[in-house]
């Protein structure tokens, strides 16, 4: 778990909240929300791909086409999530983890775009008006089938708080890595810190669970 009260010295300091969109990045990774600026209502977090990538001379949605000729690739966003009782879980697509907005865990999945067609790509939902039951969240992108090339494909995730500027994060980095840690939302006095974390991992559910030190048990799923 990061922690991020215990910045190591010379750490970049959090973004600030800004009325046009705030990008994290490698120098400016972290922003911090309060309830006058997000941490409080519905906040949505999308995933979307640039539906021409370099290379390609193909039309279409959302995540059509990653290289002229070659086939639609399914990415799927998900979550895990540890509550302040101790709960955890995983909200995905995978084995029809969709979550809730009403009950525990207060996130929800909206769907999962399986043909690449959907504009508006596949978007998590927290519900933070139950902020206090949240410990912390650990938002992912997952290559489900197809090619692994983020760089190509130049994804982009904006978490889009109530009455708070968006805030995105590229995924454009290479890699050959089918699973990409997001982003690490930790909860606490009332805020929430959002923290850049773009970390490609090789493997799956279970090595992304072991490299954040979550200790869930893990099976095969399927959609």
């Amino acid at each position: 778990m990061v922690d991020y009260n215990k910045r190591p010295s010379g750490a970049a300091p959090a973004a600030p909240v800004s009325l046009s969109k705030t990008s994290l990045t490698k120098s400016s990774p972290r922003v911090s929300l309060t309830k006058a600026t997000g941490a409080s209502g519905q906040m949505r977090i999308n995933l979307n791909w640039n539906a021409r990538p370099a290379g390609s001379n193909s039309g279409g949605g959302f995540l059509k086409k990653l290289l002229s000729g070659s086939d639609s690739i399914d990415l799927d966003i998900g979550c895990l999530y540890e509550t302040v009782d101790g709960r955890k879980g995983v909200i995905q697509a995978l084995g029809n983890s969709f979550g809730s907005l009403d009950q525990h865990p207060y996130i929800k999945l909206d769907g999962d775009d399986r043909s690449g067609a959907a504009s508006g790509g596949e978007n998590l939902l927290i519900n933070l008006d139950h902020l206090d039951h949240l410990k912390r969240v650990l938002i992912f992108a997952f290559i489900y089938e197809g090619v692994p090339a983020w760089d190509k494909a130049d994804g982009v995730v904006t978490l889009y708080p109530v009455g708070g500027a968006p805030i995105e994060i590229r995924l454009d980095e290479s890699s050959g890595s089918r699973m990409c840690a997001i982003a690490l939302l930790e909860a606490a006095g009332g805020g929430l810190t959002i923290g850049r974390e773009v970390r490609y991992i090789n493997g799956g559910q279970a090595d992304l669970d072991r490299a954040y030190g979550w200790g869930m048990n893990w099976s095969p799923g399927r959609k």
